[in-house]
């Protein structure tokens, strides 16, 4: 006989069974707003790819931030986009570069807010990989990679977020 050999529909035949029977639960608290903030932007700029997402000035970040506090979201994360790319992505560890000014002036705004950064170099690299490219430049090195997250997550630390960095 196949599984299951009985099935509980008792248990899912009104809305008040149902909601005591219910596994997940999910709430605004539960979840975080990414927010895409571009050096050097005023206002906001749409992502054509992704509709209804802006990328953000620092101003215009604060001010997401805010909304998504007021409405009772667990935090945000910040996605960085730099005025300049090498391939390093150098610009992921300036501690004057978007991510590390943006969540400075959210913490400074909206202290209680939880502010977490995204660590992955794809946008800070003229190549737009995630890490390091190995002297064939077709594909990434891992040990240098690794070592390259850890001055961007030493700044952001720094800047101050009261969470570990995302990657």
């Amino acid at each position: 006989m196949a599984f299951p050999q009985t099935r509980l529909r008792r248990l899912r035949r009104t809305s008040p069974l149902r909601d005591l029977v219910r596994e997940t639960r999910v709430d605004a608290g539960d979840l975080v707003l990414p927010l895409f903030v571009e050096s050097g932007l005023d206002g906001t700029s749409p992502i054509a790819a992704m509709p209804g997402v802006d990328r953000l000035g620092i101003s215009a970040a604060v001010e997401e931030a805010g909304r998504a506090h007021a409405l009772g979201l667990g935090g945000v994360i910040l996605f960085g986009i730099p005025a300049d790319k090498d391939e390093e992505g150098s610009g992921a560890w300036d501690d004057e570069g978007v991510v590390q000014l943006a969540t400075r002036a959210i913490k400074a705004a909206h202290p209680d807010l939880l502010v977490m950064t995204d660590v992955c170099l794809c946008e800070y690299t003229s190549h737009g990989h995630c890490g390091m490219l190995r002297e064939d430049g077709a594909s990434t090195t891992t040990r240098a990679s690794s070592g390259s997250r850890a001055p961007p997550s030493l700044r952001r630390a720094r800047a101050p977020t009261p969470s570990r960095p995302a990657t």
